[in-house]
């Protein structure tokens, strides 16, 4: 039997195409009617604004006036010219929400020899010790401010509260070494011819509104009269005192101030120039030597319905011995019917108290009968 010849398979050529290359972008147009249109509105919002910033966020000095003088004897007689005077006042609380006063009895000498003692008793202490007496509102809304420095660490500014708190005069008397009790001594005065001006001069200021005035509501009523003082850098032209100036007056007027009060009188005598600031602009002007310059507080604005709007004094010192650098701040809120609250609660008698004088009078009822009975 023959051998059988394998049949030879024919090669089949295998086609493995690959798929077809992805369409290629005719030359149609878009869609869009108009890409010329459709590109700019693209770079257009992709793009940062050009925002024209104002150069100075600070309020701007739009008035060149000086408050008025006033005659503090005057003001507060029963003369005829008394009422023309406090019209002055009125007016010049209402466009400017402060003016100076004159002749109201408070010695200069007191007002520089405090400011001379505040230099060597207050801001001589050195800042480790500062830490025991450093403020923590509400806790402790009394001592030293955080002084600001510039860029290269000097001192711009520094401020300490004070007012009538034994806590605070202990403290100070442990770490001042250089007569803080005479600087309290010396305050103390101060603060109560201060007193006696603000008792006058408010009911003048509030003549046009009758009624209790607003008062804040704030547990810093107990202390009375708080007092500011200020030790104002010596270069007031520096650039970084500027700028300080700036960051205080601004904050101030977001936040307002850390005390609630009804007037403020500034103890500045010597001071080259006066600014006042609010919210709708910058004062400057020289003031009278040995005035006080009185500005309105929230109390006042409260109470005026708006009229007499709150502002933040501060004074420029430019002087060459160390107290032309001090200033005074006194923030006035007369005595509210809260501080005669707390007698009336000392003279009522608990229902505990009752209860025990009633054991005791049964008790001392029982002795003499039984005293009684045994005679």
């Amino acid at each position: 039997m023959a051998a059988t010849t394998p049949r030879s398979i024919p090669d089949i050529p295998i086609d493995f195409r690959a798929p077809p290359p992805s369409p290629i972008a005719s030359g149609r147009r878009s869609s869009f009617a108009n890409d010329d249109v459709l590109t700019e509105f693209l770079e257009t919002s992709l793009r940062v604004p050009d925002l024209i910033l104002p150069d100075k966020i600070f309020p701007k000095q739009n008035c060149l006036e000086t408050p008025p003088k006033v005659d503090f004897r005057s003001l507060c007689s029963d003369h005829d010219d008394a009422a023309s005077l406090s019209d002055v006042v009125s007016d010049s609380l209402a466009r400017i929400g402060c003016f100076q006063l004159v002749n109201h009895g408070v010695p200069r000498e007191l007002m520089t020899s405090t400011r001379e003692v505040a230099a060597r008793a207050i801001f001589q202490v050195s800042p480790e010790k500062r830490a025991t007496v450093t403020r923590s509102p509400p806790e402790k809304p009394w001592g030293f401010e955080e002084y600001h420095s510039d860029e290269d660490g000097s001192e711009l500014s520094e401020e300490f509260v004070w007012c009538r708190d034994h806590d605070l005069k202990l403290k100070m008397e442990g770490i001042s070494q250089i007569g803080y009790s005479k600087f309290s001594k010396e305050m103390e005065a101060l603060m109560s011819g201060i007193e006696k001006v603000a008792e006058k001069i408010l009911p003048v200021m509030l003549k046009n509104f009758p009624g209790e005035l607003v008062t804040g509501g704030t547990d810093d009523e107990e202390f009375g009269t708080v007092c500011c003082v200020y030790k104002h850098s010596q270069d007031s032209m520096a650039e970084g005192w500027a700028n300080s100036l700036k960051y205080d007056v601004i904050r101030m007027l977001i936040r307002g101030t850390d005390y609630s009060h009804a007037l403020c009188l500034h103890v500045c005598d010597g001071c080259s120039e006066f600014h006042v600031y609010s919210k709708k602009g910058w004062l400057s002007f020289c003031p009278e030597q040995g005035a006080l310059i009185i500005t309105v507080g929230d109390q006042i604005q409260a109470t005026s319905g708006g009229l007499y709007k709150q502002v933040i004094g501060r004074p420029i010192l430019k002087g060459e011995k160390d107290h032309d650098s001090i200033s005074i701040a006194f923030l006035y809120s007369p005595p509210s019917n809260r501080n005669s609250s707390p007698s009336k609660k000392e003279r009522t008698i608990s229902f505990g108290q009752q209860a025990l004088l009633a054991i005791i009078l049964t008790l001392i009822f029982q002795f003499f009968i039984f005293v009684y009975k045994k005679c």
